[in-house]
């Protein structure tokens, strides 16, 4: 049996006994990463830990530790008022306001999962704070990401055009934006109808009363329709037409008024932006360096931030990243996309070629599988049968769709930025959505985009 089949079937019994054991799969990845490194690639340790992920470690770390303030110092519950604000009450809209929002970002130049890191967290605690599913609204974070991940001016699309210009290839770069843009867009609105979109939308606006330390008054007044709740909401509701009015809970933390601490945590968070936009400077670094200023500032509110970082989900992380980093070590990948270019039927080799950019793009670098994969479709291109745009838009959706997967950047993002959630469970929803779409989609973007020849 041949190493690089020994490796993957290490990876299937991973999988399983992670889930039939409840064991932490970044762990037992740690140790399949060590047995197989040492015992089949003949690494030693500087080539196993050549994998470790240490940018996703620290802007795991860092994101998840920043918005752990903002949540305690009740940043983020200002934050959910003023979205609901901005869609005058709609919740149904939220999720599209996140989408368009990361589409945006990525559009004019953020990194993917730069974007995600910023959006997420707020969308995730609006999710958590009127009932919206997380995996519909982390899904919605993550394809917004990605429909303007390929703009001619985004990284994603300034690397693809690139290489298809490094290879001699025919390219388009507006054909692959929109490729992407469409792709998403369909995606996203398939996850909205299935995952509760239309009871949100069937419940319409929603106006809240509220404390009174949140209205700031003496007689318990009403928030004007539109405002959110701070707190979750109780069992009685009384609905009129299309308005909800949902009583909060006394004790919901009052999240109406601006203070000091906010200020700054709301400025932070324009820094990460205007940091990782307009400097280029690392998310992840960036975000600990802001969370230990408002450290500083006001101890009382960031005491248990350290605790509330996503330490599981780190630990899965970057375990499951180390072991995909040896497969690339010992010629895994490579051997396996090579295998498929070679076959004799360029259609056959073309949808091939899309599951695996899917596939390992699930667990590893969507951009770095790209630049794999595009080189070594050039001689199946080059007889003229498969459609170079076509071909390499195709690509570029399949490995950057299943970005949603727990085990790719964005979706681990996801993954820790979900407050109040059974994390195991979301996790597996998660998995079992990153599959769904594994299997879907590039067979669909291959019917769509190489059969009928585009390019």
């Amino acid at each position: 049996m041949s190493p690089e089949l020994i490796s993957i079937l290490v990876l299937a019994v991973v999988f399983v006994i992670a889930t039939t054991r409840s064991i932490n799969m970044g762990a037992l990845a740690f140790a399949a990463a060590f047995a197989v490194g040492t015992l089949v690639a003949d690494l030693d340790a500087d080539g196993i830990f050549a994998g470790f992920p240490g940018d996703l470690f620290v802007v795991l770390v860092g994101v998840t530790y920043l918005f752990a303030i903002a949540r305690a110092n009740g940043t983020t519950d200002w934050l959910v008022h003023a979205s609901i604000r901005l869609v005058r009450g709609r919740v149904a809209l939220i999720p599209w306001v996140m989408f368009a929002l990361t589409g945006a970002l990525t559009a004019i130049g953020a990194v993917s999962p730069a974007a995600v890191a910023i959006v997420a967290p707020i969308a995730l605690s609006f999710a958590a704070r009127y009932g919206i599913s997380p995996l519909l609204m982390g899904a919605m974070v993550v394809h917004g990401a990605q429909a303007g991940g390929f703009s001619p001016i985004s990284i994603y699309g300034s690397i693809v055009n690139g290489i298809v210009e490094r290879e001699k290839l025919p390219g388009n770069e507006v054909a692959l934006f929109l490729a992407s843009l469409v792709a998403n867009l369909v995606i996203a609105a398939v996850v909205f109808v299935l995952f509760g979109g239309l009871k949100l939308w069937a419940q319409g606006a929603v106006a809240v009363t509220v404390t009174e330390e949140e209205d700031g008054t003496s007689d318990g007044g009403t928030s004007p329709a539109g405002t959110p709740t701070t707190g979750t909401p109780t069992t009685g509701t009384a609905t009129t037409g299309t308005t909800t009015a949902v009583a909060v809970r006394p004790e919901a933390p009052p999240a109406a008024h601006l203070t000091p601490a906010r200020v700054a945590t709301l400025l932070s968070l324009v820094a990460l932006v205007v940091a990782v936009l307009a400097f280029d400077l690392d998310a992840g670094l960036t975000a600990i360096t802001l969370a230990v200023v408002l450290s500083t500032a006001w101890p009382a509110d960031s005491r248990t931030a350290v605790g509330e970082i996503a330490w599981p989900t780190v630990l899965l992380i970057c375990g499951v990243l180390t072991y995909v980093g040896v497969l690339d070590e010992m010629g895994t990948i490579t051997w396996a996309g090579e295998g498929v270019g070679g076959i004799g039927v360029p259609l056959l080799a073309a949808v091939l070629l899309c599951y695996i950019g899917a596939l390992v793009s699930a667990f590893a670098s969507s951009v770095g599988i790209m630049g794999a994969l595009i080189p070594l479709a050039v001689p199946f291109l080059a007889q003229g049968e498969i459609g170079a745009v076509g071909m390499v838009a195709a690509l570029a959706v399949s490995a950057t769709v299943v970005d949603v997967s727990p085990f790719s950047t964005n979706g681990a993002l996801v993954l820790a930025a979900a407050p109040d959630v059974d994390r195991e469970r979301f996790f597996r929803q998660l998995m079992v959505y990153g599959g769904i779409v594994v299997a879907a989609v590039p067979a669909v973007v291959w019917l769509v985009l190489v059969v009928p020849g585009w390019g």
